[in-house]
């Protein structure tokens, strides 16, 4: 599902993100990776978007080889794989209704079937009953499970789960991250990265710790100390 082999991310002489990484994640894996701001973490997520491109070395996603993908196909890489972030990025003035279906809208996809999928994929997120407050009404767990079923809605194989609970009480970040479980026993590979110890060591997934740009630990059942 998703394939480093070698990869680096130079920015110049003083500042190598990423040196040399290999990655192996199958399908449907839940794979936590961690390490100190700085450490390489954010790099990562965005060669596997395609918002960077790699110094050297080979990336492949879901059968397609970075090294061959041609601009005009990233938005449809980027179908393949929900993103979800620390700060939501909801639209203030829609609907949790309106903020889902959005992620359709600009796809294409016809209203009688928008009609149909958002209320499914709220249901899977436990918001069904919210489907018409606005942001504002939701407390910050809410708001991210809205991020994350706007993310999942257009049934992507991979989510990136970038920092999903930086800036939730604990009770509404294992909100964020039971949705996450259940995800990814829908068939869905995560990749969630954090900073919460007590979420990495309860949740006893493969951790893949990166330090200075290298991978220094990758191992299943692992715990994780700061």
């Amino acid at each position: 599902m998703i394939l480093l082999d070698r990869v680096s991310k130079i920015y110049n002489r003083k500042a190598t993100a990423l040196e040399r990484i290999n990655l192996h994640i199958e399908p449907k894996e839940f794979v936590i990776v961690v390490g100190q701001s700085g450490a390489g973490k954010t790099t990562l997520l965005r060669l596997l978007t395609r918002e960077e491109k790699p110094t050297s070395g080979k990336i492949v996603v879901g059968g397609i080889d970075y090294d061959k993908l041609k601009d005009k196909d990233i938005p449809l890489l980027r179908r393949k794989i929900g993103v979800v972030f620390q700060d939501f990025k909801l639209l203030p003035n829609r609907t949790v209704f309106e903020n889902v279906a959005f992620a359709l809208e600009i796809v294409g996809m016809g209203n009688k079937e928008i009609q149909n999928t958002v209320p499914k994929v709220l249901d899977i997120v436990n918001l069904k009953n919210k489907a018409n407050n606005m942001p504002y009404e939701l407390s910050g767990g809410e708001r991210q499970r809205v991020a994350i079923a706007r993310a999942i809605v257009r049934q992507p194989k991979i989510l990136i789960a970038d920092e999903p609970t930086g800036n939730l009480d604990p009770k509404f970040a294992w909100d964020v991250i039971k949705v996450l479980e259940k995800i990814n026993k829908f068939g869905t590979t995560v990749l969630l990265t954090t900073h919460n110890q007590e979420i990495v060591n309860k949740l006893k997934r493969r951790v893949v710790v990166i330090e200075n740009g290298k991978i220094v630990s990758d191992r299943t059942n692992a715990s994780y100390r700061l």
